[in-house]
């Protein structure tokens, strides 16, 4: 199953960048993604957890990224297995950052082999629906953390206790980043864009 997504972050690439080779930061911003080890040479072991309606997975397993700084291009191979159902993945991903000094566009291209329970999903088009959604909150994390990894605005210097332009009270705090999924929250908002992408194809 190929999934293709494209979004654009408020950052300059080079800080994107910069993060994105942080994969402990990254997988922070992933919604379900926790990360359990490091062993070295790109190496990570770790979990993503996920649930649709009635139906729950935990997929237990390890990832490999490599890049390449100077095309600032990506790539990362991963699989898991769902102990309790059975259910397996297999991931196979490229990314691209492009953009100026005011944002930067992410292009990701994945590979998903699903086999087991799971599998339903991505057969009834649930899957690159739930993809969508996820990619959206991935962004709105990750966007909090590098406005959080900024240095903090100065005052003006010919008055102390004025604020820098453009700072206020909305700015001056980062948006927590959230890493868990609302289950029926995003059940309810997969289902309803499946049907309204199954009628839309049928007018």
């Amino acid at each position: 199953m190929k999934i293709s997504q494209k979004f654009t972050v408020s950052q300059p690439p080079d800080v994107v960048w910069a993060f994105f080779q942080n994969v402990p930061a990254l997988a922070e911003c992933m919604p379900g993604a926790s990360l359990t080890e490091d062993r070295g040479d790109g190496v990570y072991a770790g979990q993503v957890a996920i649930k649709l309606g009635p139906f729950t997975a935990s997929f237990e397993g390890e990832a490999k990224h490599q890049s390449d700084t100077q095309a600032k291009t990506g790539h990362a191979e991963g699989k898991g297995f769902d102990k309790r159902g059975g259910s397996r993945s297999k991931l196979t991903m490229d990314y691209a950052l492009a953009g100026n000094c005011d944002q930067t566009e992410v292009s990701v291209d994945a590979d998903v082999q699903l086999s087991g329970p799971i599998a339903q999903f991505g057969r009834a088009g649930v899957i690159e629906e739930t993809a969508r959604l996820l990619i959206g909150q991935f962004v709105g994390n990750l966007e909090a953390k590098l406005a959080a990894a900024q240095p903090p605005l100065t005052t003006d210097e010919s008055s102390p206790d004025t604020p820098a332009k453009g700072l206020t009270e909305e700015t001056a705090t980062p948006t927590p980043v959230s890493n868990e999924i609302n289950g029926l929250t995003l059940m309810r908002m997969v289902v309803a864009g499946y049907f309204k992408k199954l009628f839309s194809n049928t007018s």
